[in-house]
């Protein structure tokens, strides 16, 4: 996986969206070139962000309760819900967004996870069933994650960096005394990808390359706690470690070395033998089981969804749900007794909902309703997957959103969105802030440039040093779809994107100063040379993998400077709105400050937005408030006007 600049602790906290989604191009038939505008009832920010974001399906011991993070005061807090009443429990209040982690597997004591201001450095942290509050990974530097349970529920692991700040090592902890143990030292730059349930393997990984990875095995009870190679191969190829088997003999790796897509294998640890686990027509993005081992899960990423199967292992066949209102399968998860499953079901028109199931009982039970009550579903867009020639034939795919409001007869504006990474995906699923401007008429097309992961690894890789360059063209081609649909309104088309889609978005004001009427700049990219030089530490297991994929500072300045939107904003002369979170570790708020003097300098109106307490992305729902109000006024003001 390609390091990401999108928001990493997040993306990790929610679970994959799951389900198919259809491979249409919207149609511009005569039929459709009469239709009269739909009636749609428009919402503010305010109404689009009283839905509430949930992620976390973490059941109590008992099975009664399940664990959760929820937005619905304003900032992600941790509730356990009740699987009989869905009577939620807050329980934690900080000013900073808290993400649950689990139960404690014998007692209802929480794990959870939390940084300062967005600041990336991510603490452990236990709530006592008392409410009092213990940070388990103290130090103002220190940044740690949280590696799991073993078996018996007597430990749990940790990395944490507070040895060394590039490197994470793995320490076991006593879940009474709360005593930490060193078990291993980084010093080879490895990551800790999988621990085996009994505690004695634990799977590492190694990046080589952006194309190539390693995953070794460290055996904790051999005196040399030398880890071993388990993947050596002569041509480039993707490995990564996912999970081992309940009865810890083997480990379930994913990996691209026999064809397009990731695959599933399976590693005996007794006999060396590697066999094939799971395969697709697409990327296997996961796969996971249940504490017995009877179930095993697993999701596809496919065209820019995510499908599920969930599997009885002892008959090989899937598992009959029940009836479900319509929606995708996220966060799958099984009580510690496997007789109740938690998960949750999300559209492009619904966030996702918690639902618990009784195994083999004909109904789920939904436990949450996140929607606005003073939303109309039916007034929200689904998207449809469309497909369009780049400049040099390659086919680009991407996810369209059309505005109700939207005929031949009564043409909308219209973005291009592109996605951040580099190498992340645009897909489907509910987003308040897209859908609050697709419900005020506002097209949306999230173009997955190559570069973008999902289509196969030479997908994949053909943006690999040419960034600002081919896959900007692939963004302006985008642009060009949307000119040939006859609803869309050809004069108004801006282009807006976060992170690595904040760069594209300045380098497409930069360098194409024609093609985009508008700009919307979050928290981007506009000094490639400042960034690379300037990357968190705890990215020292990345860095090689990013500069094969960037280039390296030291030896690709100019390049770097040749494709960075600060060093050419002389050129930008169309309207530019900037958004920055002032603690963000990477990219800087410096970034955006000198970009928006400069564009000033221009006499081109800037808008800045500037949050004091957010970071790469923002938690606090008043300022996703704020933020999504700024865009409409802008869009309103520049765009369509």
């Amino acid at each position: 996986m390609k390091p990401s600049f999108q928001l990493a602790a997040v993306a990790c906290a929610l679970s994959l969206a799951l389900a198919g989604c259809s491979q249409s191009t919207p149609s511009t038939s005569s039929t459709e070139s009469v239709q009269q505008s739909q009636t749609v009832k428009q919402y503010d920010a305010e109404t689009f962000f009283d839905t509430t974001s949930i992620m976390g399906s973490s059941f109590s011991p008992k099975g009664d309760k399940i664990l959760v993070s929820s937005d619905e005061s304003g900032i992600y807090s941790l509730y356990e819900v009740d699987i009989k009443t869905a009577k939620k429990t807050r329980l934690t209040d900080f000013e900073d967004s808290t993400y649950a982690v689990a139960y404690f597997p014998k007692d209802e004591r929480v794990l959870f996870t939390k940084d300062s201001g967005g600041n990336e450095r991510y603490h452990i942290y236990v709530r006592e069933t008392d409410g009092t509050v213990k940070d388990l990974t103290p130090g103002e530097e220190t940044r740690a994650g949280f590696a799991g349970f073993t078996e018996d529920g007597k430990h749990f692991f940790i990395t944490s960096n507070q040895r060394d700040a590039k490197f994470m090592d793995l320490y076991r902890v006593d879940a009474n005394s709360y005593e930490v143990t060193p078990v291993y030292q980084n010093t080879m730059g490895l990551d800790v990808g999988a621990i085996s349930p009994d505690g004695r393997f634990i799977a590492l990984s190694k990046n080589n390359s952006n194309k190539d990875s390693d995953v070794f095995i460290l055996d904790t009870r051999k005196k040399t706690l030398k880890p071993e190679l388990i993947t050596r191969h002569d041509d480039d190829a993707k490995y990564g470690p996912e999970t081992f088997s309940r009865d810890s003999k083997s480990l379930y790796y994913s990996t691209d070395a026999k064809g397009e897509f990731a695959e599933v294998w399976r590693y005996d640890l007794t006999t060396g033998e590697h066999s094939p686990a799971l395969k697709d027509e697409w990327d296997v993005s996961f796969i996971y089981f249940s504490k017995s081992g009877r179930y095993q899960v697993s999701g596809v990423n496919a065209d820019a969804s995510t499908k599920v199967s969930i599997i009885d292992t002892t008959t090989g066949k899937g598992i009959a749900m029940p009836s479900l209102p319509a929606g995708n399968l996220r966060g799958v998860n099984f009580s510690a007794d496997e007789k109740t499953m938690a998960f949750y079901l999300n559209s492009d028109t619904s966030p996702s909902n918690l639902f618990v199931w009784q195994l083999g009982e004909s109904k789920a039970k939904q436990l949450t309703n996140t929607l606005s009550d003073a939303i109309n579903q039916n007034d929200l867009v689904e998207s449809t997957i469309v497909r369009f020639k780049s400049f040099d034939g390659l086919e680009i795919p991407g996810v369209l959103y059309k505005p109700k409001q939207a005929n031949s007869n009564n043409k909308v504006p219209a973005l291009v969105w592109v996605h951040g990474g580099p190498g992340g995906q645009s897909r489907t699923g509910y987003s308040a802030m897209q859908q609050h401007l697709v419900n005020h008429g506002y097209a949306i097309f999230a173009v997955n440039n190559r570069g973008s992961s999902g289509y196969g690894k030479t997908f994949f890789h053909l943006d690999d040093k040419k960034h600002g360059t081919d896959d900007l063209q692939d963004i302006v081609y985008g642009k060009k779809h949307l000119q040939s649909l006859d609803w869309v309104d050809a004069d108004k088309i801006g282009i807006m994107g976060g992170s690595y889609g904040g760069f594209m978005t300045a380098a497409a004001l930069a360098f194409e100063p024609e093609e985009f009427k508008v700009g919307i700049n979050i928290f981007g990219v506009t000094n490639w040379v400042r960034t690379l030089n300037s990357i968190p530490p705890w990215w020292e297991s990345f860095k090689k993998a990013l500069y094969d994929e960037m280039g390296d500072p030291a030896t690709d300045g100019e390049r770097h400077r040749a494709i960075s939107p600060l060093f050419h904003a002389k050129n930008i002369t169309k309207p530019l709105m900037v958004i920055q979170g002032a603690n963000d570790p990477r990219v800087l708020q410096v970034e955006s400050d000198e970009l928006v003097a400069a564009v000033k300098a221009n006499g081109v109106p800037v808008e800045y937005v500037l949050f004091d307490d957010e970071g790469h992305g923002f938690t606090k729902k008043e300022n996703r408030i704020k933020a999504s109000n700024a865009y409409l006024e802008f869009l309103n003001t520049y765009l369509d006007k």
